[in-house]
């Protein structure tokens, strides 16, 4: 019988490369999205599948579903820094109220339940790297504690149910994830730098740029969700990232290199609370799912920056 999941942020940039993978593994997907950051020409090309649907929900609101849900992959919130500022209320409750309606979602279908949850979990890290038994050092009232702590409040609630309620629920936490469906104005520094470089504008680099991040290519990411969903992983929680780190200022001469932009590289003041380090342990997704990242950072880069280029016309420099 063919499997049918449910991918909440399912037109969102992980959300919609995930019901592309899931289609591609023959399953029955049911996207759902409020379309407050998602896109719907992110699923375009799926939109005439006939195992593919869509409906336009916010998941604040409870969601009724008629038939069999296999699989429950709760994705939907606003993950970008901008959105910190304008909709800190929604990101809130989504992972709160949002979260919750998906668990009792999942309980009524009797459905395997995953929360992607964040690195942002782990605030500013005082340990390099992060594994999953470190508690996090974040500001709960800080510009940023809208995201963090309401993603940290999502872990708790699906071990509750988890743990009280018979839930088949697992936890992963996403570390910087990049690839096609990016938001351009989404505040990172993969669009940020890669907009910049592609209109020959001064690339922004906050502090000195010795902060420092990994990236992990969207499709490496997809397949390990897919892993921590397809394997009896109940109650765990797993780290999904690339673990080679590097600095801000170091991928923005990657980035002004592979695009071959003239744009000056600008510093400016560091954001408050921005995290100093971020980079994923990865034992544990090695050891319970046989996961690793695959794809090189410059190959990933390529492929994105391509997207971008063709998105906004850009002409390759001569």
């Amino acid at each position: 019988m063919t499997v049918t999941s449910l991918v909440t942020g399912g037109s969102g940039f992980i959300g919609s490369h995930l019901c592309e993978y899931l289609l591609g593994k023959g399953e029955n997907v049911i996207a759902v999205d409020n379309l407050g950051s998602g896109r719907l020409e992110n699923i375009g090309g799926v939109m005439g599948n006939d195992r593919f649907r869509f409906i336009r929900h916010d998941i604040r609101e409870p969601l009724q579903i008629d038939g069999k849900i296999d699989f429950v992959y709760n994705l939907a919130s606003r993950a970008s820094p901008v959105d910190f500022f304008t909709q800190a209320e929604e990101i809130l409750m989504t992972n709160s109220l949002g979260t919750y309606n998906m668990i009792q979602l999942a309980l009524e279908k009797k459905a395997r339940f995953l929360e992607a949850s964040t690195s942002e979990s782990y605030g500013d890290p005082t340990i390099s790297p992060q594994p999953e038994t470190y508690w996090g050092n974040v500001n709960p009232i800080g510009p940023r504690g809208c995201y963090d702590e309401a993603k940290r409040f999502s872990e708790a609630l699906t071990m509750a149910f988890v743990r009280y309620h018979g839930l088949d629920g697992r936890i992963i936490r996403i570390f910087n994830t990049y690839g096609p469906r990016m938001r351009p104005d989404d505040g990172r520094v993969v669009p940020n730098f890669t907009m910049q470089a592609l209109a020959g504008e001064p690339m922004t680099v906050y502090g000195e740029g010795s902060q420092t991040r990994s990236f992990c290519y969207v499709s490496d990411l997809v397949r390990g969700i897919y892993l921590a969903m397809n394997r009896d992983v109940r109650g765990e929680v797993i780290n999904l990232g690339n673990p080679t780190e590097m600095t801000v200022l170091e991928f923005a001469k990657k980035i002004k290199a592979i695009t071959g932009s003239s744009s000056e590289i600008v510093f400016r003041p560091l954001p408050e609370n921005d995290p100093m380090q971020r980079r994923p342990d990865i034992g544990k997704a090695k050891r319970l799912l046989g996961w690793e990242p695959e794809v090189g950072l410059d190959e990933g880069l390529q492929l994105t920056i391509e997207w971008f280029r063709q998105s906004l016309n850009c002409p390759k420099p001569a």
